[in-house]
């Protein structure tokens, strides 16, 4: 809708600029006609479509920021229901969120990791990269590389993606009913 009423403004600021145009060329042309050159003719009609033209510009460039605040109100009106709604599942699920968080923590201490290893295990499991977790945790990425390894090695895990899914995969399956 805001494309019709977009083109069909320019349609309209157009036929103004247009009409403008002749209306004031006629003005200034008209009490002279006898003096006038094609060149003065010509010279006048550049001036006034230059005026013109920077007014029907200056009023486009107006109503497209004018759109474009319209879509920023609508686009933090939407950001604030999402933060609301993301809000309220936070609070619903938070109970569970707990139990997870302290199943996890028992299953690292189970497999004896470190304190460093546990922090790192939380992380790669939030889906951090080696590179982002050594900036959070001011060190370089082949330490945190090494003990990513010590932490599969304990857990008896092939890598990162059967480490994520030991503790994921049970929360992400598709609710099958049979009918």
């Amino acid at each position: 809708m805001a494309n019709f009423s977009e083109r069909r403004i320019r349609w309209i600021l157009g036929a103004v600029g247009f009409g403008s145009f002749a209306l004031l060329l006629s003005l200034e042309i008209l009490p002279d006609i006898g003096n006038l050159t094609i060149f003065d003719i010509a010279s006048d009609a550049l001036a006034l479509s230059l005026t013109i033209s920077a007014a029907v510009g200056v009023a486009l460039l107006a109503q497209r920021m004018q759109l474009q605040h319209e879509e920023k109100l609508e686009l933090i009106r939407s950001l604030e229901v999402a933060r609301s709604e993301g809000e309220g599942w936070r609070k619903k699920v938070q109970s569970h969120l707990n139990g997870l968080r302290l199943e996890i923590s028992r299953q690292f201490q189970e497999w004896g990791m470190t304190e460093a290893e546990h922090e790192i295990g939380l992380l790669i499991l939030k889906g951090l990269s080696h590179k982002e977790i050594a900036s959070l945790r001011n060190t370089t990425e082949a330490t945190v590389r090494q003990q990513a390894q010590s932490i599969y090695a304990r857990s008896r895990l092939p890598g990162k993606s059967a480490f994520s899914a030991y503790f994921l995969e049970d929360l992400i399956t598709p609710d099958v009913t049979t009918g």
